[in-house]
């Protein structure tokens, strides 16, 4: 089990004044079966008074309005985490299984369609369906696919944007976490195994000293069905460790993203992250 401290500042610069601004922020993780919070703030500039609540998929937000003008708006996630391993267990559970109990649910049954982010290539599908073919456990054809996709997507940033798909970076066998988990999502999408994406972080060192601050970032990797919930970590290629603090789910990016808004005025808008990750024990 490792303890982390986590800053994670991020938010928009204006080219002059802008009325208000309209805004959501999914930053702050909360505690699961495998993570503790022993705390967690979020601090906002310009001051504004926040809504918090947990939305559909589970995740805690933070939404605000700053009605002022403001030529910048930063946001600063602070969280102090207990992380503990969650190596995959596959229970024993069948393709029979699968088919009755998944669109009987609306936990797996809304993490069974493709959405735009994660329609898979034709490439794709076929492998999904070939490694699915070779295994009795959805399980452990889940685990397969997301090894091969890890395998054979490379992480490169520069390649694709926010709102490239899978099926762009699948043609590109480059991308960020962002689409190496939306093209898993949709390789096990495509053949019945209900799956969703995560977002959240990973410190970016396995032994990581104590009291050394390092330079992160936000990560996603994804979660399937098989009689329970499992996750992995397709862009490394390793099961979810005490190095991965999980902030909120959904049917892909575009359910969870860090900092999501609006804003009143004639101006281009520049996105600044910095996000910094302490092993405190």
């Amino acid at each position: 089990m490792k303890r982390l401290r986590i800053e994670h500042q991020t938010g928009f610069s204006y080219q002059g004044d802008v009325s208000a601004s309209y805004n959501e922020a999914r930053m702050l993780p909360g505690s699961t079966d495998s993570q503790f919070v022993l705390n967690a703030s979020l601090d906002i500039e310009p001051s504004t008074s926040v809504n918090q609540y947990v939305d559909y998929f589970g995740t805690r937000v933070a939404a605000f309005d700053v009605l002022s003008p403001h030529a910048s708006l930063t946001i600063t996630a602070r969280s102090l985490v207990e992380v503990r391993p969650r190596p995959i267990e596959h229970v024993e559970y069948s393709w029979a299984d699968l088919e009755r109990d998944a669109p009987g649910s609306i936990e797996t049954v809304e993490q069974l369609s493709q959405t735009g982010r994660t329609r898979p290539h034709a490439e794709v599908a076929d492998l999904a369906r070939r490694i699915a073919a070779e295994h009795d456990h959805p399980g452990r054809a889940a685990h397969a696919i997301a090894v091969a996709i890890g395998d054979a997507v490379e992480y490169m940033h520069g390649i694709t944007g926010v709102h490239s798909t899978a099926s762009d970076a699948w043609e590109a066998r480059k991308g960020v976490c962002q689409d190496i988990a939306h093209i898993t999502l949709g390789a096990l999408r495509e053949v019945g195994i209900p799956a969703r994406y995560v977002s959240g972080y990973l410190h970016p060192r396995p032994n990581a000293d104590v009291g050394v601050a390092v330079t992160g970032e936000s990560h996603a990797w994804v979660e399937w069905f098989a009689g329970e919930w499992q996750g992995f970590d397709p862009t490394n290629n390793i099961e979810i460790g005490d190095r991965h603090v999980l902030v909120g789910r959904g049917r892909d990016y575009g359910d969870v993203p860090p900092l999501r808004g609006v804003y009143a005025g004639p101006f281009k808008s520049h996105l600044h992250v910095k996000v910094t990750i302490t092993r405190e024990a």
